[in-house]
């Protein structure tokens, strides 16, 4: 990183900002630029509205500044930049990984991490079957892709997704796509490019009746919590440091408009870690009897269910489901339902401000004092103190 000097400007610097807020990744780099900025000397900045890849043109043409911050994704953007640095000398950084621009250095997340964090995930789930579902207009999905299948190492096959040739519309990719996903082998854990594509792969499985996360287990990449949470099922995705990105970013333009020089031109940015949801909640078991009793408690057990409920659910002696369930997955089914219905109380705990008694309803405890006792004896501290310290 640059070593500081002392600012002798007399006014703020002109800097324009040129990254999308349509996205959860973009809003997080602008949140790390704005938290730089709250530390530091002000900027004067122009934030144009546009969707991605397409800030208008026109305008940035005739802006006079002194830096940017740009995600460079389209030629049209790389060429306007281009001429406004030679014409002005104007300082860039790129926040994305296309590289359409040379010598302009860049901050990005360092998809090889992404893929080494996806795949552990799946292997820790004992998926011995793996996919990718890129999205070929974006250099970072190729890399993503790249460093998935390395990632899995030798003796591990990964099916990776090749868009249609007999027609380029969403109709035909979607199809593409459901398509793909009934010829892999199953179980198989499945890692999205980013979220989008990942809501893609849910609404596919859907569409051809198979089951998520028994037979498809989904991973998308970017944790938007809107657009995870309004999946069916809602979607875990990898939590990529869009903020710390976007104050990288800052922190480079601000040493370039002061004239310093840069020890290189790449910084790459490791994930923060997972956001589990439902789409990848599962192990890989071959067990047809256990996968329907999962199943079953993944979809029931914040009702209020018992063991008893889930025996008549799948047809077998208890004996028999408590056996082959603990072989299979390390734990009674008692056990599971339990932690299905924890799960939800700390989501509610965390995401919501709802009363305990109402959380304890929706999670499927008959009595709230019951869910406090067994809380507190799970995680060392009581619900309250639980909700206070997550949230700060």
């Amino acid at each position: 990183m640059p070593h500081a000097r002392t600012d002798t400007r007399r006014r703020p610097p002109r800097v324009a900002v040129l990254i999308e807020a349509s996205n959860a990744y973009g809003r997080g780099l602008l949140e790390g630029i704005h938290r730089y900025l709250r530390e530091h000397d002000p900027w004067t900045i122009l934030l144009p509205e546009h969707g991605r890849g397409l800030p208008p043109l026109e305008m940035l043409a005739r802006w006079k500044g002194d830096g940017v911050i740009a995600r460079i994704e389209t030629e049209a953007i790389a060429r306007a930049l281009g001429r406004l640095r030679r014409r002005h000398s104007l300082a860039i950084v790129d926040v994305s990984a296309a590289r359409l621009l040379a010598d302009v250095p860049y901050v990005e997340t360092d998809d090889a991490a992404i893929a080494r964090i996806a795949v552990d995930h799946f292997f820790e789930r004992d998926f011995r079957h793996l996919a990718f579902l890129g999205d070929e207009r974006f250099r970072w999905s190729g890399n993503r892709c790249d460093a998935f299948v390395a990632s899995a190492g030798a003796g591990k096959t990964v099916a990776v997704y090749e868009p249609p040739r007999r027609g380029r519309s969403a109709a035909a990719d979607d199809e593409a796509v459901e398509e793909w996903l009934v010829s892999l082998p199953k179980p198989v854990g499945l890692l999205a490019c980013y979220d989008i594509r990942g809501r893609q792969a849910l609404e596919a499985c859907r569409r051809a009746g198979l089951s998520v996360p028994d037979e498809v287990a989904v991973l998308g990449v970017d944790d938007d919590a809107v657009l995870c949470g309004l999946s069916s099922p809602p979607l875990s995705s990898v939590i990529p440091d869009a903020i710390g990105a976007g104050r990288v970013a800052a922190e480079l333009l601000e040493a370039l408009m002061r004239g310093e020089r840069l020890d290189r031109d790449e910084w790459l940015l490791p994930p923060v870690g997972i956001a589990m949801r439902q789409s990848t909640d599962v192990l890989a078991i071959d067990d047809e009897i256990v996968t329907a009793a999962m199943r079953y408690i993944r979809e029931h057990a914040c009702t209020g269910i018992r063991v008893a409920d889930l025996v008549r659910a799948v047809g077998v002696r208890r004996r028999v489901l408590e056996r082959r369930f603990t072989l299979r997955v390390g734990h009674t089914p008692h056990e599971e339902i339990a932690r299905v219905q924890f799960r939800r109380v700390e989501q509610l705990l965390a995401e919501t401000d709802l009363p305990l008694a109402t959380i304890a309803a929706r999670a499927g405890f008959r009595h709230p004092e019951y869910m406090t006792v067994a809380f507190t004896r799970r995680h060392g501290t009581s619900p309250s103190r639980w909700r206070r310290a997550r949230r700060g």
